[in-house]
């Protein structure tokens, strides 16, 4: 479903993507991770059209879609949201939520459908500036979900929650990829969450991709470990 070809993004000497390439393949909940500052939102910002790449080439669908702006990437079928939850504070929950499907392009969900999925129905009429983070984050994936997207795009959703939120949203997404038929990429620090919830993941390091492959397999890896344990070797020069 969706494809980046050798994707770089540079801001003057500093090269935040460097040559990436991965693919992810329809119906699949995949996962990106990495440090801070590895490159995984300027990812997330050039596939959903909010940079143009600096190299390489996006397909969604078999189609490219490299330099589409954001709002034809959208109506192309990718819905996304971001790291701090954005939302419109003085429009309520379903006000919001329509915005989505006013916005979305020609072939949207209605707001109502998306509240009741999400569980968001006793706070429709609530200003949503009076919402706590949970609620704040699930409104504005509201939103992406009423443009009726076919490919969802999560950056760092479950930050700030608590154990409980974090389960709570986890099945969120779950029932987003099985019961809608969403293709999801999500990005995650919680390692270990986003090994329970994926089945492939890349890891990004420096701007460049360090790991692709499975999940169950990314703690094995030697690269991986160093930078989220650090080497052997800097633990001796440590101690």
């Amino acid at each position: 479903m969706l494809e980046t070809q050798s994707l770089s993004k540079s801001f003057g000497k500093l090269v935040a993507l460097n040559d990436v390439s991965f693919s992810v393949d329809a119906g699949e909940i995949f996962g990106i991770a990495g440090p801070n500052g590895a490159g995984k939102s300027t990812l997330f910002n050039v596939v959903s059209g909010n940079y143009r790449p600096s190299s390489g080439r996006v397909f969604f669908g078999g189609k490219e879609i490299t330099g589409f702006t954001s709002d034809r990437v959208c109506h192309e079928g990718i819905g996304r949201t971001y790291q701090v939850p954005k939302s419109f504070d003085s429009l309520t929950v379903r006000d919001n939520v329509r915005v989505g499907s006013t916005f979305g392009g020609s072939n949207t969900r209605s707001a109502e459908e998306v509240i009741d999925f999400l569980n968001l129905s006793e706070l429709a009429d609530h200003p949503a500036k009076n919402l706590d983070l949970y609620s704040t984050k699930l409104v504005m994936l509201g939103s992406v979900l009423a443009t009726n997207c076919r490919l969802l795009m999560l950056d760092e959703p479950m930050a700030g929650f608590s154990i409980t939120e974090i389960e709570k949203f986890v099945e969120v997404i779950r029932s987003v990829n099985k019961k809608w038929d969403v293709t999801v990429v999500i990005i995650e620090h919680l390692l270990d969450i986003l090994i329970s919830l994926t089945e492939r993941m890349l890891i990004l390091d420096n701007g460049a991709l360090i790991y692709m492959g499975t999940s169950s397999e990314v703690t094995s890896d030697r690269r991986v470990v160093e930078i989220y344990l650090g080497s052997e070797d800097e633990g001796e020069e440590d101690a």
